[in-house]
């Protein structure tokens, strides 16, 4: 009895690991698209024979004419191949962060909202090749190493069981399967700079190359994240070592090197509820510490301030007109803003 057609079987074997290693429920993250129906087809099958329940979610982003009927008809596929519950969320799309990054932020939002009502984890269908494309966005924007190190397989609510998959891979399964997939026109709009990157740069660089471009780049990020993982580590030891009453010192941070000083400072900003922390933001607090003068407070987003006192750096909460530090809540590492997902 002869198996799945080759790219079918890269699928389900891409899933099945995560599937067997966790009970948890999950929802398939599905726009129809080759990626995601690909996923939701591999989910489908693998699922029940690991014993975890599985449905799946599309989000209507209303960007688009006729996108409620859409989200019906994908939701419609998803449920003929077995799952269950089937979600169609509706979403407003704001304006901040442009088109592409306000439609993402009303996506992730909606997922991690069903996520938390069904008390599941969303499978994404990033593949390989996003991977390469968030490197290359990161490289471009130099916005840090978290960006360039990509997306994470695993971030709770989210898992991406397809980092490792090609997706000529996924379209292939799709053709396999019989599944009819829907190319949204965004993703070949030359207004939007991951469909350029997609359509122009990287074939570009796999030509003067000779190939090997995007797993290179895949390979690259997942290097890097297992050193930034390493150093956040060491950090959060530190964070929960030095900021026991929510004050830093300031001569004994200092003297860490740069890459875990700015981790813990970091950490502690955003354990004590600043926003939107920015690299200008981060430089500035540094500088409490490296280039101390006798300054005055630095201004945080949100309405904190950080300053300097008695040898101790300290964290003023918005409204506050005391010297007191606000305790850090968690000394674990929080996710990086600089990290970027499409």
């Amino acid at each position: 009895m002869s198996g799945p057609p080759p790219a079918v079987a890269a699928v389900r074997s891409a899933v099945r690991p995560g599937l067997r290693g966790s009970p948890q429920p999950v929802l398939v993250a599905v726009s129809g698209g080759g990626d995601s129906l690909a996923l939701a087809a591999a989910v489908a099958f693998e699922a029940p024979r690991a014993g975890v329940p599985a449905g799946a979610v599309t989000v209507d982003h209303g960007l688009q004419p006729g996108s409620p009927g859409r989200a019906r008809r994908t939701a419609d596929l998803v449920r003929d191949l077995g799952l269950d519950p089937v979600l169609v969320l509706p979403v407003t799309v704001g304006a901040d962060g442009g088109p592409e990054g306000a439609a993402r932020t009303a996506r992730y939002a909606a997922l991690a909202g069903a996520a938390a009502g069904h008390g599941a984890r969303v499978a994404l269908g990033h593949t390989l090749d996003d991977q390469a494309e968030t490197v290359l966005l990161g490289l471009g924007r130099g916005s840090g190493p978290r960006s360039v190190a990509g997306m994470v397989a695993e971030r709770p609510p989210f898992w991406r069981p397809l980092l490792g998959v090609r997706r000529s891979v996924t379209r292939e399964a799709c053709a396999a399967l019989g599944l009819p997939v829907w190319d949204d026109p965004w993703n070949t709009d030359p207004a939007h700079r991951r469909a350029r990157l997609r359509a122009e740069v990287l074939p570009l660089l796999e030509d003067v190359l000779g190939g090997g471009v995007a797993p290179a780049l895949a390979r690259t990020a997942e290097q890097l994240r297992e050193d930034l993982d390493a150093l956040d580590g060491l950090a959060a030891g530190h964070l929960a070592r030095l900021a026991g009453d929510g004050c830093l010192p300031a001569g004994e941070l200092a003297a860490l090197p740069a890459a875990l000083r700015r981790r813990v400072l970091r950490g502690w900003l955003r354990n004590g509820g600043v926003p939107d922390l920015q690299a200008t933001h981060l430089g500035a607090v540094d500088a409490l510490l490296t280039g101390w003068r006798g300054q005055g407070p630095v201004a945080l987003p949100g309405g904190a301030e950080a300053f300097r006192a008695s040898g101790r750096l300290v964290l003023r909460p918005a409204g506050c007109r005391g010297g007191r530090a606000r305790p850090a809540a968690d000394p674990r590492p929080v996710p990086d803003p600089e990290e970027q997902h499409p």
